[in-house]
C-alpha cells in the first residue's frame, strides 16, 4: 500500500468551513500528532517542526485555525466565532482527516501556546482523541499564574483585548503586537479564562473543568526559560487542572536550544524540542 503524500489535505467542517492540514509524513510511522497552532500563528509557520518529528518516524499534521493562513474564513463583523467551533467543529476535522490517511496509528495530540491548552480540552471532551499530549510554550492565561510584575497589568489587558475586538469587529492583532485578526468570540472566551482561571466557552455544553480532571493520558511539555508568555507557573497551574495524567515536563534554554529560548523563536530551530518530546 502506498504511502500518503506530504501534501497539504483539504478538509471541511461540519459548518461549511474549509482549510488545509498541512502533512509530514514518513514511511511507516509509529505516532501521527495533529498540532494545534499559537493563536494568530498560521500552519505554514510549524513546517520546520512537522519536517523535524518525521525525521524521527512521526507523522505530522498541522491543523489550521479558522481565520488564519489556508482558512478560508476571516473575522469581522459578519464572521465571528469562539472556542466551540473550534473544538467541536474543526479539531474533529481535522482528526477525522488523518484517521482516513492513518487509520492504524497511534495518535497524539498536541499545540503551542494556546494551542497546548485547547489540545487538553479536546481530550476532555473526547477521552479517545489521543493517548498523548504534546505541549510546548503552553500555559494557562490565568492572571493570578504569572508572577511579578506581570500579574498586576494582566487583568486591565484582559478586558481590554475583548472591548478592542468588539469595536473592530475582529482583535487587530497585527496592529497592537499580539495574536492576528482574532474573532471576537475567540478573545472573549480566552479573557474569560484569563481573568478566572476557567475554562469554559460560549454555547459549549461541557463542564471544560470537571472534563480536565478526568484527563488521564501520558502528557510531555516543553518549558522554554525566556517564554514570558508562557512562564513555569503558568505551565503549572494548566497542568493542575489533570490531576490524573502522568506529567513529565523538560526545560530548555536558549544553551541547549542554540536559539532564544522565547516563546517563538524556537519554531525556526526545533530539534531540540522534538527530541525531548521524543524522549
Amino acid at each position: 500500500m502506498a504511502e500518503p503524500p506530504n501534501v497539504p489535505i483539504p478538509v471541511e467542517s461540519r459548518d461549511g468551513h474549509q482549510w488545509q492540514l498541512l502533512a509530514r509524513i514518513p514511511p511507516q510511522p509509529r505516532t501521527a500528532v495533529l498540532w494545534l497552532p499559537a493563536l494568530g500563528v498560521a500552519a505554514r509557520h510549524y513546517l520546520p517542526f512537522a519536517e523535524a518529528l518525521a525525521a524521527r518516524g512521526v507523522a505530522a499534521f498541522v491543523h489550521e485555525w479558522r481565520g488564519h493562513g489556508s482558512s478560508k474564513l476571516r473575522a469581522d463583523h459578519e464572521h465571528d466565532w469562539g472556542y466551540r467551533e473550534l473544538l467541536d467543529d474543526d479539531i474533529p476535522a481535522s482528526e477525522a482527516a488523518i484517521a482516513l490517511q492513518l487509520p492504524s496509528v497511534e495518535r497524539a495530540l498536541g499545540g503551542h501556546s494556546l494551542g497546548g491548552q485547547l489540545a487538553c480540552c479536546r481530550v476532555a471532551i473526547e477521552p479517545h482523541a489521543a493517548s498523548r499530549l504534546w505541549l510546548v510554550g503552553s500555559g494557562s492565561p490565568y492572571w493570578r499564574a504569572f508572577p511579578l510584575p506581570a500579574r498586576f497589568a494582566l487583568p486591565l489587558a484582559y478586558r481590554f483585548l475583548p472591548w478592542l475586538a468588539n469595536r473592530h469587529g475582529a482583535l487587530p492583532g497585527r496592529r497592537i503586537g499580539f495574536g492576528g485578526a482574532e474573532a471576537r468570540g475567540v478573545i472573549t472566551d480566552w479573557a474569560g479564562t484569563a481573568r478566572s482561571g476557567r475554562y469554559a466557552g460560549k454555547d459549549i455544553d461541557v463542564d471544560l473543568e470537571a472534563a480536565l480532571a478526568t484527563v488521564d493520558v501520558d502528557i510531555r511539555a516543553v518549558l522554554l526559560t525566556g517564554d514570558w508568555y508562557a512562564p513555569a507557573s503558568s505551565l503549572q497551574f494548566l497542568l493542575s487542572k489533570m490531576p490524573q495524567a502522568n506529567v513529565a515536563v523538560a526545560t530548555l534554554d536558549a544553551e541547549t536550544l542554540g536559539i532564544r529560548a522565547d516563546h517563538f523563536a524556537w519554531m525556526r530551530q526545533p530539534e531540540r524540542v522534538v527530541e525531548r518530546l521524543l524522549e
